[in-house]
């Protein structure tokens, strides 16, 4: 009886595997700049893989790393009023207000706040925070007005701080960076795809995340930005609608709070518990890299392996 179960359901399972499979490797192979083979398998742009393979197939705009301002016409009036933007985040500058987590509760940028990185979030994947309503309501007031904005925060780079290559996870959106307070300097940049772009003052730029990128600030002046994700244009409503329903039903998970006020969705929740785990892979990759990779490895294969037969 057990084994006429396996012969059932093992097909479907192997498809998805293999789905998993292709879908990594286009992710993998997309754009000019590549992660080693045994990074891209454990980033965590492959375990949404398939979802984003998906939305780029049905993107209305074309596979680059830079897409044109003027796309997003809707995006016009942040940099039209990109001066009292930049007035509020100051001032959240100035008391402390743009910072680091301090409590292992932001799963999507935690890696940063090592360089020196800091946020101050606006609002991520749903209603605006209220930290953020109340302390700069000009800002917030301008991006409730933009329904294709689904998160948004204040953002610096202090001097000589550079955030590592990564991927971005999830293909839903585009970023869009708006210079508030930057160095006006070709040596304050961010690298997508093997082509820089240097911040500058009232200008902006928008870009797909899902590209190898990176930041660095050689000058000797702090930058901030505005930086915001913009839902991606795709060519059917049916595929808009299934974006949406997972930006609201995942994306929304990972909110991180400025304050206590603020929600905490139920996957930094999560992290917030299981961050001793990781803390421990760190430490063991330091130590001795090749066991780090023969013990991951180890896991990943066994749960493909419970996945299929089971």
């Amino acid at each position: 009886m057990a084994h006429r179960h396996i012969d059932k359901y093992s097909p479907m399972k192997i498809f998805l595997v293999l789905l998993f499979v292709f879908s990594i490797a286009y992710v993998h192979f997309r754009g000019r700049v590549r992660h080693k083979v045994t990074r891209q398998l454990g980033d965590h742009s492959s375990f949404l893989a398939p979802v984003n393979v998906f939305l780029y197939l049905f993107s209305k705009l074309p596979a680059k790393p830079y897409l044109p301002v003027e796309s997003f016409p809707e995006l016009k009036p942040l940099q039209d009023n990109w001066q009292e933007i930049r007035a509020e985040a100051q001032q959240l500058l100035h008391v402390g207000e743009i910072k680091s987590s301090q409590n292992y509760d932001d799963v999507g940028f935690n890696s940063f706040f090592k360089s020196g990185w800091k946020r101050f979030y606006l609002k991520w994947y749903g209603e605006s925070h209220p930290s953020a309503m109340k302390l700069c309501p000009r800002t917030t007031e301008l991006l409730q007005g933009i329904g294709t904005v689904k998160a948004a925060m204040f953002a610096t780079l202090p001097p000589g701080s550079k955030l590592v290559r990564h991927r971005d996870p999830y293909a839903g959106s585009y970023r869009y960076h708006l210079g508030l307070d930057t160095p006006n300097d070709d040596g304050c940049y961010i690298c997508v795809d093997g082509e820089n772009y240097a911040w500058r003052d009232g200008e902006a730029v928008v870009f797909d995340e899902t590209y190898i990128h990176y930041a660095s600030n050689q000058t000797e002046h702090n930058r901030i930005i505005l930086f915001c994700d913009v839902e991606r244009p795709l060519k059917y409503r049916w595929a808009t609608a299934f974006n949406r329903w997972f930006s609201r039903s995942v994306m929304a998970a990972a909110a991180a709070p400025n304050d206590a006020g603020d929600k905490t969705g139920g996957i930094n929740r999560l992290f917030t518990r299981i961050y001793k785990i990781r803390e421990r892979g760190k430490a063991l990759k330091k130590r001795n890299r090749t066991r780090y990779y023969l013990e991951k490895w180890a896991v990943v294969a066994a749960l493909v392996l419970v996945f299929i037969y089971i």
